[in-house]
């Protein structure tokens, strides 16, 4: 099994310093590539340094773009990706690369509630995880992980449905659960990042988490979403014309929108569901 590990960076020098000599003792015959997301400082060079691939772009694309450049620039069998940070220990490795023997086709890093950036983050992935638990019907440990061991030609099937932007963790499990390629999860602790150039905003992250929740739903049944959003719509309708109905005797305007949008709502989830199922078409 030829092993791939790649590492989205941008101005993580000072982390991959440290990441890449412990993965190259770990891992001698690893392929490490470090897609270098427009750095302004010495990330190329040091990924040279230590003998890692460096695919350097010109200006920042974002982190999905960096996995997707590394996922078609792997020779391996199976890719690992990791931060180039410092938060993920080599050695976790090869605890996901046990589990993807088993016969997984990906596995991920979970991490615990110690391993997120602050607690408004580790709610809110608390509440992503769940969303994800009920669309698929499996437990989700850890959706946002960017920690996870895959086979190659599985998930370049979906690198055209990855954003160029963060998410591309919770857009490739979806897929895979979509697409009925077996996911596990493995727990690790997640060590705090080398450096202070962290990208997260507060407000500008807090939509981008928002529309992550439509995402997950959209990615994998929107009927699951659409279908109770209509059925709300529709019970308030019925109700408030019962309401109606009792004290002035008439059916309004308000009532008569209420059902509309209930069957609106329920048309769009059905007509979105068969977009989906188009999406996942395989030759």
């Amino acid at each position: 099994m030829r092993l791939s590990i790649v590492l989205p960076a941008k101005n993580e020098a000072e982390g991959l310093r440290r990441v890449l000599p412990a993965l190259r003792s770990r891992l001698p015959e690893a392929e490490i590539i470090v897609v270098d997301d427009g750095s302004t400082d010495d990330t190329a060079a040091v990924a040279a340094q230590h003998g890692a691939t460096a695919l350097s772009a010109p200006y920042s694309m974002g982190n999905g773009a960096a996995i997707k450049r590394g996922a078609r620039a792997a020779s391996g069998d199976v890719i690992v990706f990791m931060d180039a940070d410092g938060q993920h220990d080599p050695a976790h490795i090869q605890s996901l690369l046990d589990k993807l023997a088993e016969g997984y086709d990906m596995v991920v890093g979970a991490r615990d509630s110690s391993g997120q950036a602050n607690a408004g983050r580790g709610a809110a992935n608390a509440l992503y995880n769940r969303l994800a638990s009920w669309m698929t019907g499996m437990r989700v440990a850890d959706l946002t992980s960017g920690f996870r061991a895959v086979r190659a030609d599985r998930f370049r099937e979906f690198l055209h449905l990855l954003p160029n932007g963060f998410s591309y963790p919770t857009t490739s499990t979806m897929a895979f659960f979509r697409s009925a390629y077996p996911v596990a999860y493995v727990p690790i602790p997640v060590a705090r990042r080398v450096g202070n150039n962290s990208h997260i905003r507060p407000i500008k992250d807090g939509i981008r988490f928002l529309l992550i929740i439509f995402k997950i739903a959209t990615l994998y049944s929107p009927l699951k979403l659409f279908a109770p959003i209509g059925m709300g719509f529709g019970l308030l309708g019925l109700g408030y014309y019962a309401y109606t109905f009792v004290t002035e005797h008439r059916f309004t305007n308000m009532s008569a929108l209420l059902l509309s949008a209930a069957v609106i709502i329920f048309l769009i989830g059905l007509i979105s569901e068969q977009i989906t199922n188009l999406t996942y078409l395989r030759d």
